[in-house]
């Protein structure tokens, strides 16, 4: 029974407003006495602007104050953008997590890989199961996607049903795993949905997605005919792409070898599931030089470009084993990830320098997506029948489009949610009723920083203009003791003039210091901040950008 000043909110932290980081929770009860429900802890990839740093979090401040009232995390599938900050936020939270088979073997395989992420104990559930959850009774349904074990959650709380779509497609034949399940989530439909926050990452896209088998068919077709090596790189935990690939070379009379360790981690889960049942052992990386170019299928991390996965060292020349030439082809079987097609370009561009032929999902039907296009969109509305849509999983154009697209099916509430904003489901009108604290936080080697520090700010303009290191000392009596020390880095030796840049650095140094009265030259800050000032400037005359100038005085 619900209470008379019980409220069902709807917060996110992450995945509103970005492709990526999805993290988002629902609150129910009255003020003060909220229990708190969290959906997915996942990480984005950083874009150029955050210098060193690979992957964001969710800043959690906001639920991190009321987690004696966080009833638990619930993991809808493994993909990083969903799972991949577990570890860093649930020391902060210590509530249960729950997550199916394959997600919570997948993170511990993560974690024995990483000595540093924590030992979350991970509560499992199956697709198709109920689990009562404080006041939410969560039941996990079956939907199909690019990873097994997928789950929309149907949350019930006595003043309403909200489904949370999690990442989904349709697909009548998805290769490993169950299909979406329309008549559960039409029968929860009939019971009458008070909210879907669904998936809106194809929403702009016409039409239907391709089937996972026809992709199956396009890859035994193109690695058939390869006259050599035929190299497929996809997301490791693609186990159905995994299989379609195995099983072209099964029909091409080929072997697979792993390359990469996210690769060797996924298969060997897989194989614990029972996902490759049927399918020979791969081989390790170890046996690529052992045989034939035609015989050989390799299976190879890295298809985002990530500089250090097996497929651009690969193409750089610099894998400790593989080695591709004439007649090899590489096959992307993947989609590239918004922000990452310029190192995914840097790689196709080294393969065809090299004169290897290389496949793309533009060229062949090599990659399905795993999440919905507009007719299936449209399909989930006419199952689950909300009152409210709140569009998540996306950046502002599809949020926005698909905004527009769910009051094209009938829906008598769309709400144009982001991260951040506190949505009042039920009762009454809802809306948004407010703003929770909300952020990103930085994986900065093995530390965490907030999007805005300093440092990183600083990190972000040495890498556009460069800096100037200068060491200096000085007497009792204002004078140099010896010469200056100068380093430089990020800044041509030469100016568009022609002038050197040792040459301006000494001149303002030493200009600026024999300019200054002598009292003055026995104060370090004054002698320090007066040629930072000084050698910023002359460089910028010269050369139209101003580095970042330090100065260490030291008196002798």
């Amino acid at each position: 029974m619900s209470g008379y000043n019980d409220e069902l909110l709807f917060v996110p932290l992450g995945g509103l407003g970005e492709i990526g980081m999805n993290l988002s929770l629902y609150g129910y009860g009255c003020k003060g006495q909220m229990q708190w429900l969290m959906v997915d802890c996942g990480v984005a990839f950083a874009g150029p602007e955050l210098a060193g740093i690979d992957i964001t979090i969710p800043d959690v401040g906001f639920i991190e104050k009321l987690r004696s009232d966080l009833q638990g995390i619930v993991i809808t599938h493994a993909h990083e953008d969903h799972i991949g900050a577990l570890g860093e936020v649930w020391p902060r939270l210590r509530c249960k997590v729950y997550a199916t088979s394959f997600a919570a073997a997948l993170f511990e395989a993560k974690r024995l890989g990483e000595p540093r992420t924590p030992d979350v104990p991970l509560n499992i559930v199956a697709q198709g199961e109920a689990r009562t959850i404080g006041s939410f009774n969560i039941e996990f349904v079956s939907m199909a996607h690019s990873i097994p074990e997928s789950c929309a959650l149907a949350i019930r709380t006595p003043l309403g049903t909200v489904i949370h779509s999690g990442d989904w497609k349709i697909d009548p034949a998805p290769g490993i795993g169950k299909l979406t399940d329309a008549k559960r989530l039409a029968a929860i439909g009939a019971e009458e949905v008070l909210a879907l926050v669904s998936d809106s990452t194809n929403i702009l896209r016409e039409g239907l997605s391709p089937s996972e088998a026809e992709v199956a068919a396009a890859l035994r077709e193109i690695i058939a005919a390869a006259a050599g090596r035929a190299v497929v790189t996809i997301f490791a935990s693609n186990v159905a792409r995994i299989r379609a690939v195995a099983e072209a070379a099964m029909a091409s009379g080929r072997t697979v070898v792993l390359v990469g360790r996210a690769m060797e981690r996924a298969v060997a889960i897989a194989r614990e599931c029972g996902y490759l049942d049927g399918i020979p052992e791969f081989l390790s990386q170890n046996m690529f030089s052992q045989l034939p170019p035609e015989k050989l299928v390799v299976l190879a991390t890295g298809s985002q470009g990530e500089s250090r996965a097996a497929i651009s060292r690969i193409s750089e020349g610099t894998h400790p084993v593989v080695t591709l030439g004439r007649g090899d082809k590489v096959i992307f079987s993947s989609r590239t990830i918004p922000g990452n097609e310029k190192d995914v370009g840097r790689i196709i561009n080294n393969f065809i320098r090299s004169g290897i032929d290389v496949v793309t999902d533009r060229t062949a039907l090599v990659h399905a997506s795993g999440h919905p296009r507009r007719d299936e969109v449209a399909e989930l509305y006419a199952w689950t029948k909300p009152q409210i849509a709140i569009p998540a999983h996306g950046e502002d154009l599809h949020l926005a489009e698909h905004a527009c697209f769910a009051k094209l099916q009938g829906v008598p509430n769309v709400i144009a949610a982001r991260n951040g904003d506190v949505v009042l489901l039920a009762p009454g009108k809802p809306g948004i009723i407010g703003k929770a604290p909300h952020g990103r936080i930085c994986k900065d080697g093995n530390s965490l920083v907030p999007a805005g520090d300093e440092a990183l700010k600083t990190r972000q303009r040495l890498a556009f203009s460069g800096i100037v290191s200068i060491g200096l000392a000085i007497t009792s009596k204002g004078e140099l003791a010896g010469v200056p020390d100068v380093v430089t880095a990020g800044i041509p030796e030469r100016m568009g003039t022609g002038a050197e840049t040792a040459k301006i650095v000494d001149a303002a140094l030493f200009q600026t210091f024999d300019q200054l009265p002598r009292p003055k030259r026995r104060d370090a800050a004054t002698v320090s901040g007066a040629i930072e000032k000084a050698v910023r400037e002359a460089i910028a005359a010269v050369w139209g950008k101003r580095p970042a100038v330090q100065v260490l005085v030291v008196e002798v």
